[in-house]
């Protein structure tokens, strides 16, 4: 068995858990994904990186744009400000999250306004 995602108009409209005869019957336009990729890396049963084939970027959800000339899955743009990280198929932030173990939240008025900030702790 394996996971695939419906594609209409270069979104994903659906996924499923099946075998590959069941997709062949099926209307319209199937592509595997990977539960097991997520930022172009594959992880293995633990959680972490086994090394393994990542299959099309992310693991394909309802909403995620596929690209087929990359043969990728990824969200939608999350703020304008963000650009997408053709290396990991992940939404890239203009300023890089803080690395002092607090949560943040981004703010993109706060980023438009100044865009030295951008990253707000949550209280």
């Amino acid at each position: 068995m394996a996971h695939y995602a419906k594609i209409v108009n270069e979104k994903v409209t659906e996924v499923i858990v099946a075998e590959e005869d069941v997709i062949v019957t099926r209307r319209g336009t199937w592509v595997q994904t990977s539960y097991n990729t997520r930022g172009n890396v594959h992880y293995g049963q633990d959680g972490e990186p086994d090394g393994g084939v990542a299959l099309r970027g992310n693991y394909a959800g309802i909403g995620y744009t596929y690209d087929e000339g990359n043969d990728v899955f990824y969200i939608e743009q999350p703020y304008a400000s963000w650009t997408l990280n053709t290396s990991t198929w992940l939404w890239d932030a203009p300023i890089t999250y803080p690395d002092d173990d607090k949560m943040y939240y981004w703010d993109e008025d706060a980023y438009q306004a100044d865009n030295t900030k951008g990253w707000i702790e949550h209280e």
